[in-house]
C-alpha cells in the first residue's frame, strides 16, 4: 500500500484483501484481548490519554503494525513508519528531525520501527536521546526475543508486550469478515475450512492471502481437504535454527523425554526436523539426554543413543530419522536417574575444594625401589583376591574425610546398584571397626 493511499485512507480497488480488511479501531483487532481488551495494559494506556514507548513482540501476521497505527490514531499522534530492513542512519536522522519539527508545532509523533531487531546495537543506541527527551514515542515491532536482540538500555525505556499467535477462533473471525466483505461464502467444506486455518499457522495476513486466492476461483462445488491442498501449497513452519524458537523446541523435546512422554517427544522431534534442524544436532542432544537424565538407571540408553547417531550418519534422511525417533522413544520410556550426573557435579566441587591432595600411600604407583622404600603401595589389598571380593580399604586422600557422591535413586538397573552399594558400605564399616579393634 503506497504512502498516498495510507495517508488518505482510500484504498485502490486492487489492494490486497488483508489491507482492505485492516481493522479501523482497536476493538476490531482479533486475538490480542490480553493487551487490548477491558483492563489490558495497552487499553489502559489509551484510556489514560498518554502513550509510552513499547516493543510489540510476536509472530508474523498477529497485528503489530495495525496496533501501532491504531494507537497513533486513538491518541492523536502523527504516525511515522520506518523499517529496519530498508532504513539506514540517514533515514533515522530524517525521521527524528521531522519529529522535532512536529513537536515545535505541538504535534506528538509515534515512530513505528518494523523489524527493530535488525538495527545493530549502535543504531539502537541512537534512539535513546530522542525517546528520553520525548521527541518520539517509539513502538518497535519484532518477531525475535527482545531479551536477545535489543539493547538493555532501550528495553529499560520501553514496555515489552507479547502478541499471541492467532488461534483458530481468531482466524475464523477473519474468515467471517472476509466473507461478509466479499458477500459470499468460501468454497470449502467444513473439513477444508478447518484445514485452511491449520495452514495459516497463526498468521492472519497469510490466511487472508490464501482466502483471496480461493475467492478468485470459479464457482464450483466446495473444495474438500484434498482439493484445497491441490490449490494451496503448505508453507514451511516458522522455525529459525539460530533463534529463540530453536531453543524453545529443543527444550520441549528434552523435557518431554525427561518427563517420560514419548508421544510429546516424537511431536517435538518431528517439528524440529520439519523446520530444517540438523539431524546430527538432534542426535548429539539425544546422547546428552541418555547420560544426563537416565544414566545408570538404564545403561543401555547411551548405546541406543550412540547407535541412532551412527545410523543416521550412515543412512541420512529420511530413513535415518527413524533411528532418532526410535532412540527418543527408548529414552522416553526408560527409567530415569540423575544419580551419576549429580555425583559427578559433587565430585568436581570436592576436587576444586581439596586441591592437590595425594592418594593414600597404599594405592600409589610404586615402579621404583625408592618409591617402595617410601611406602608407596605398602599394604595394598587386591580386592578380587579377598574372601568377598571387597577389601573395604580407604581410597580417598588421608587428609580428606570420606564423602558419598553417588546416591542411586533405585530406578531400573540402579535398584541393584543401590543394594550392592549399601552392602559394601556395611562391610566397609565392619572392616574399619575391626581394624580399630572395636
Amino acid at each position: 500500500m503506497s504512502d498516498l493511499f495510507e495517508a488518505s485512507g482510500v484504498l485502490p480497488p486492487d489492494a490486497p484483501l488483508a489491507d482492505r480488511l485492516r481493522p479501523r479501531t482497536l476493538d476490531e483487532v482479533v486475538g490480542q484481548d490480553h493487551l487490548l481488551g477491558e483492563g489490558g495494559p495497552i487499553r489502559r494506556m489509551i484510556e489514560a490519554g498518554r502513550l509510552g514507548s513499547m516493543i510489540l513482540w510476536g509472530p508474523p501476521g498477529t497485528g503489530k503494525t495495525t496496533i501501532a497505527r491504531l494507537l497513533a490514531k486513538a491518541a492523536g499522534y502523527e504516525f511515522q513508519q520506518i523499517s529496519a530492513v530498508f532504513s539506514g542512519v540517514a533515514d533515522l536522522k530524517k525521521a527524528f528531525e521531522q519529529a522535532k519539527m512536529r513537536r515545535l508545532a505541538g504535534q506528538s509523533t509515534l515512530l513505528f520501527v518494523d523489524e527493530i531487531h535488525r538495527f545493530n546495537r549502535a543504531q539502537q543506541d541512537g534512539f535513546l536521546p530522542f525517546v528520553e527527551e520525548g521527541v518520539v514515542t517509539l513502538v518497535g515491532a519484532t518477531t525475535e526475543n527482545p531479551s536477545f536482540e535489543l539493547n538493555g538500555a532501550l528495553l529499560s525505556r520501553s514496555q515489552v508486550y507479547v502478541l499471541k499467535r492467532l488461534d483458530d477462533a481468531a482466524l475464523d473471525q477473519l474468515l467471517v469478515r472476509a466473507e461478509a466483505h466479499e458477500d459470499k461464502a468460501l468454497p470449502l467444506t467444513p473439513e477444508a475450512r478447518h484445514a485452511l486455518l491449520a495452514l495459516a499457522d497463526g498468521d492472519g495476513r497469510y490466511l487472508l492471502t490464501m482466502t483471496e486466492v480461493l475467492f478468485a476461483l470459479p464457482e464450483e462445488t466446495p473444495l474438500d481437504v484434498q482439493g484445497l491442498a491441490a490449490i494451496l501449497q503448505r508453507r514451511a513452519p516458522a522455525y529459525d535454527k539460530s533463534r529463540e524458537e530453536h531453543y524453545n523446541l529443543i527444550s520441549a523435546l528434552h523435557k518431554s523425554v525427561r518427563g517420560s512422554d514419548p508421544d510429546a517427544a516424537l511431536y517435538w522431534l518431528a517439528r524440529m526436523l520439519n523446520g530444517g534442524e540438523d539431524p546430527l544436532y538432534l542426535a548429539r542432544r539425544i546422547v546428552r539426554m541418555a547420560v544426563e537424565d537416565i544414566g545408570e538407571a538404564d545403561p543401555l540408553s547411551i548405546m541406543v543413543a550412540n547407535a541412532a547417531k551412527d545410523t543416521y550418519d550412515f543412512l541420512g534422511s529420511p530413513e535415518g530419522e527413524l533411528a532418532l525417533a526410535q532412540a527418543v522413544v527408548h529414552l522416553s520410556t526408560a527409567p530415569k536417574s540423575v544419580g551419576v550426573y549429580e555425583a559427578f557435579k559433587a565430585a568436581k566441587r570436592a576436587a576444586a575444594e581439596t586441591g592437590s591432595l595425594m592418594p593414600p600411600a597404599h594405592i600409589r604407583n610404586a615402579p621404583t625401589k625408592l618409591m617402595k622404600q617410601l611406602g608407596y603401595g605398602k599394604g595394598y589389598q587386591y580386592d578380587p583376591d579377598t574372601e568377598e571380593g571387597f577389601s573395604g580399604a580407604n581410597f580417598f586422600p588421608d587428609e580428606m574425610e570420606r564423602r558419598t557422591f553417588y546416591k542411586p535413586k533405585g530406578e531400573g538397573h540402579e535398584e541393584k546398584i543401590k543394594a550392592r552399594l549399601e552392602r559394601w558400605a556395611a562391610m566397609r564399616a565392619r572392616i574399619q571397626a575391626e581394624g580399630r579393634g572395636e
